[in-house]
């Protein structure tokens, strides 16, 4: 059985006046849901189409 690559964002890789460390990882749907959740939350992002491309551009394979 195929499994879908994990995906993942590392806020770390990202600089912030937070320093933030928050890494999340799981399926592509996953991870774009919880980091735009996160990016509007806690680092006050507006939440539009343009953040959701902004983070899909940013993911990376999850190394295993």
């Amino acid at each position: 059985m195929a499994t879908a690559t994990r995906k993942m964002i590392d806020c770390r890789l990202y600089p912030s006046d937070s320093n933030c460390s928050l890494t999340i990882a799981g399926t592509e749907e996953e991870v774009l849901k919880a980091a735009r959740e996160h990016a509007v939350s806690a680092h006050g992002h507006p939440d539009s189409p343009e953040l959701v491309a902004s983070l899909r551009s940013v993911l990376k394979d999850e190394k295993s």
